[in-house]
């Protein structure tokens, strides 16, 4: 009954957004067209830098240009001597050459501020023989602190759907104003459906820029509704990662699925171009290897980062499908804690002997009032979340004791 009551709530969400031609079409007021390089006269830095990154002693530094370009990132460990510089991966042997620019710095020491500044250099003319350049422009020096991964506490915020309302990026962020966190987590539907670049950019990208991804990481996996729209496709490129992954930072080993889209893979709105079924099955099998990595098995605590829940979150098929191939490995693997969107309605479902075994926390949105921020401590010993809606107030909280 729940179940069924929580589908309805979710269509009626989503009322309004009629299917045409095998795209998601939502309110007209929020179709927004799709810009191209040549409307912009002068050459400059769109958006940027915005920081993602999987720990391990690298980080990646993105930024989008108005045209073509050949990009660098300077940097060093002091404001005054950025003696070291970097440039996006080769492929073939061939540097990048575009406007998407996405630069990875390696071998980073460990808990050690670096200072950086991203520089890109027109190409404003492309013979098979001569490479015409033009002005080069270049960023204010900003700064990062590389992550320490053997620490002893880790601490990250959560959001998640809010579908196309970027200024509940800054609102929600705001509520945990002051304190400093190791990476800002986007939990999937943060757009109603992918439609273009300038989406991307003015109701994600900018709001994090201005905001903290300049000198805060973020990481970011897809919820279903990114996997809808024209742009889909184009999407992933704007981003150094949007899928499924496992990384370890302190006491936590973190797991990321990719749970896809919720609807049934022949349903007629992808008219046959998707396969989300295969693809969550291959995360199932390399699912099935990460629960037994010494990584893994070796970590204070094991936290799951997914959109659709692996429980809880209706009938469609997409929810029925994570829920039979994720929650047996998930309970064979023993994780401490999964973290979820999607149904729009917050909760914090504690562990069932009978079904999951591990506590499934929920974020809620996007409408004003049942938003939420959701933070996560954890040390050696002990995990700690708590949930706040959009006034500031607890709704949540749950802690997890090393086993």
């Amino acid at each position: 009954m729940k179940e069924n009551l929580l589908k309805e709530n979710r269509r009626s969400f989503l009322k309004g957004g009629l299917v045409l031609g095998g795209l998601a079409l939502l309110r007209p007021e929020k179709v927004i067209s799709s810009p191209l390089s040549d409307q912009y006269e002068d050459f400059k830095i769109i958006t940027g830098p915005y920081l993602q990154t999987n720990f391990g002693n690298s980080i990646t530094i993105l930024w989008i240009t108005s045209k073509d370009s050949s990009s660098w990132v300077e940097y060093g460990e002091s404001p005054d001597q950025l003696d070291k510089k970097a440039y996006g991966k080769s492929d073939l042997g061939l540097k990048p050459a575009g406007r998407l620019n996405c630069v990875k710095l390696e071998h980073l020491k460990p808990g050690v501020t670096y200072h950086y500044r991203i520089v890109s250099k027109e190409i404003k003319d492309f013979q098979p023989y001569k490479l015409t350049y033009g002005d080069t422009i270049s960023g204010n020096t900003e700064s990062f602190l590389n992550a320490n991964v053997a620490k002893d506490e880790v601490s990250f915020v959560m959001l998640n759907d809010i579908h196309d309302r970027p200024k509940s990026i800054a609102h929600l962020l705001d509520l945990d104003k002051g304190n400093k966190r190791d990476f800002i987590f986007f939990n999937g539907d943060i757009f109603d459906y992918q439609t273009d670049e300038k989406q991307i950019i003015d109701h994600m990208l900018q709001p994090c820029v201005d905001y903290f991804a300049r000198s805060t990481p973020f990481i970011y996996v897809r919820g279903n509704h990114e996997t809808r729209g024209k742009f889909a496709r184009d999407f992933a490129n704007y981003f150094d990662h949007v899928g499924y992954t496992a990384f370890t930072l302190g006491p936590v080993r973190f797991v990321v699925l990719d749970s896809g889209e919720d609807k049934l893979d022949s349903h007629p709105v992808y008219a046959g171009i998707v396969d989300f079924d295969q693809y969550r099955e291959e995360q199932a099998a390399w699912l099935e290897n990460e629960i037994n990595r010494k990584e893994f098995k070796k970590a204070a605590f094991r936290v799951v980062l997914m959109h659709i829940p692996p429980r809880y979150s209706g009938e469609e098929h997409g929810a029925v499908h994570c829920t039979q191939l994720f929650e047996p490995i998930l309970n064979r693997g023993r994780v401490d804690l999964v973290l979820s969107g999607h149904t729009h309605r917050y909760k914090i479902h504690p562990p069932d002997k009978k079904l999951n075994n591990y506590p499934i926390v929920i974020g809620g949105g996007p409408r004003d009032g049942s938003r939420t921020l959701t933070k996560i401590s954890a040390t050696n010993k002990q995990l700690q979340v708590s949930m706040v809606d959009d006034s500031g107030k607890e709704v949540g909280s749950y802690s997890v004791a090393k086993r």
